[in-house]
Parts: structure tokens; C-alpha cells; sequence
């Protein structure tokens, strides 16, 4: 089954990805996959361990299930002072 959702980069994955947001359709059983199809296509650098995710405004687990239509967000680390 392929969904449709919409992928937002923040910092160095933004940087990495040359876009801030793309409509992607995807068969990825999950978060951890949908990641893992992204990263090929743009390089995005971050393991996923090192990474947060969210969908919909809620941060969930990686083996989260994509839904149509969602809105899914990869937060990597920042630094701040």
C-alpha cells in the first residue's frame, strides 16, 4: 500500500535535502523506512538514532505507521547557548 504524506526538513537536514518540505509517496511500512528511502535520495547524514520525529505535532517512535496524508518532521540535533 503507498500513501502520500508531506516531509519537512529543519537545519542541516533542510541543508542537506536542498528543500524544505516535498510531497513523497511512499510504500515505507514506517518511519525508520521512510527515512531510510529519504536519506538515499538526498544524503541526509543523520543516523536515525540521533534524530527525532514527529507527525502531525506529536513526536512518536520510528516504527510508527505512515499515514495519508500526515504531515512527518525530522528534527535533528541542535546547539544552543
Amino acid at each position: 500500500m503507498s500513501v502520500q504524506v508531506t516531509v519537512l526538513y529543519f537545519a542541516s537536514l533542510r541543508e542537506a535535502a536542498g528543500i524544505e518540505r516535498e510531497q513523497v509517496q511512499t510504500a515505507a511500512a514506517d518511519l525508520r523506512a521512510l527515512y531510510a528511502e529519504l536519506d538515499a535520495r538526498h544524503g541526509l547524514r543523520w543516523p536515525s538514532q540521533r534524530l527525532r520525529v514527529a507527525v502531525d505535532g506529536a513526536f512518536v517512535g520510528w516504527d510508527e505507521a505512515l499515514r495519508e496524508g500526515s504531515e512527518v518532521v525530522f528534527i535533528p540535533p541542535v546547539s544552543g547557548g
